[in-house]
């Protein structure tokens, strides 16, 4: 540790959990606000920021329950701090009306979910995959949202970055979704001086306050965005609402307009905000697509496959959403299967099931305490080459 404009901050290589490490990449990434509760396996998040919040001059507060923490969240946003939450399924169903307003009211603020095995409280200490499309789907209406799935300690902190910069740009709620292994397991994190960190600040406006219109969107289809405080009048309302912020609840025409735009804000930047790792893939003819900690198992099927002379490859989305649709799409002109293991019944085997024609798609689905083996993945490889 050390001190650097006043702001105590960690820098150089660190062994330490996945929790820890996004709570370090939060405040790496500016964030000065943590609202949450308790809950397994999440809790460490919230433990380490309550310790060093005051240490940056940020806020921490244990809320009475999930929905006041993402309601807090998105108060504290559009007084311009960078705000997050952290939960897991339990709680990450309670938030789900307040993504919404967050949404509506495009208040830019990270949730992360370290998924457990559901449904209900399930098992609290044991992972899962199984809330892939409660994070798209979660809440109701048309919308699109920002999720990106980690599968390494390092990556828990470089992806709680992503996610404060993806969410500042587009003023979207941005979830990272790591499952409990990534975020109780213990790695190296290299932590790089302040200044070689990329920071992404949301837009502010250019225009008087007497001329200001809080949801006009420029060309990215993305609003400037005053805070309160700042001097700006304007109305912040999860009604349908016009440029102005006023509702107006009644017109099916301002409904098109606004709730296209906050879709196509996500949609027509996706080739921008989408990222994937490829391993082996060029000429593979049996491809797996896996995410998290599976990932890390199919790696090694994959490399063990091509020692036997298997054209095995990897296909590891770091963005779950907006859903790699696009490579997808191309791996599938070229393998002959496309192998999915899961930690669940079903759920992003069906994007790609979705994004694949004449292309044969495996389903390797596992629930339980164990995520699956290198083995179980190289079986189903065999299996289908």
């Amino acid at each position: 540790m050390k001190t650097e404009n006043n702001r105590t901050v960690l820098t150089g290589t660190h062994f330490m959990n996945g929790d820890i490490a996004c709570a370090e990449g939060a405040l790496a990434a500016g964030c000065k606000f943590f609202a949450g509760y308790p809950i397994t396996p999440a809790t460490e998040i919230a433990e380490h920021l309550s310790k060093r919040m005051p240490e940056v001059g940020g806020i921490y507060i244990q809320m009475e329950d999930e929905i006041g923490s993402i309601a807090a969240v998105i108060g504290a946003s559009y007084t311009g701090l960078k705000a997050m939450t952290a939960t897991s399924g339990p709680g990450f169903s309670l938030m789900q009306e307040n993504i919404g307003l967050a949404v509506m009211t495009e208040a830019p603020c990270v949730i992360v979910d370290i998924m457990r095995g559901g449904p209900s409280t399930g098992q609290p200490t044991l992972p899962g995959q199984q809330d892939i499309m409660q994070a798209k789907w979660g809440s109701h209406g048309d919308y699109e949202i920002i999720a990106l799935a980690p599968s390494s300690v390092q990556e828990m902190f470089d992806l709680t970055i992503e996610a404060f910069n993806l969410s500042e740009t587009y003023r979207v709620p941005t979830m990272v979704l790591a499952d409990e292994v990534v975020g109780h397991m213990w790695e190296k994190v290299v932590i790089p001086p302040a200044e070689k960190i990329r920071i992404v600040n949301r837009k502010k406006p250019n225009t008087s306050p007497e001329k200001y219109l809080p949801y006009m969107p420029d060309d990215d289809l993305v609003p400037p965005m005053a805070c309160f405080g700042e001097g700006f009048s304007f109305h912040a309302t999860g009604l349908t609402h016009d440029e102005h912020g006023y509702p107006k609840t009644s017109s099916s025409g301002v409904q098109q307009k606004l709730v296209k735009r906050l879709c196509e804000k996500i949609r027509k930047n996706a080739d921008k905000i989408v990222k994937v790792r490829e391993f082996m893939v060029d000429d593979a003819e049996v491809i797996v697509v896996a995410y998290g900690i599976v990932a890390r198992a199919a790696l090694s099927a994959v490399k063990e496959a091509r020692k036997t002379g298997i054209k095995a490859g990897l296909l590891r989305p770091i963005t779950i959403w907006p859903f790699p649709e696009k490579l997808i799409a191309k791996i599938a002109e070229q393998a002959k299967k496309i192998v999915v293991p899961e930690m669940n019944c079903g759920q992003l085997v069906r994007e790609v099931e979705r994004n694949v024609q004449g292309t044969s798609v495996v389903f390797l689905s596992k629930l339980g305490e164990d995520p699956h083996t290198p083995m179980e993945i190289l079986e189903a490889i065999r299996r289908n080459c």
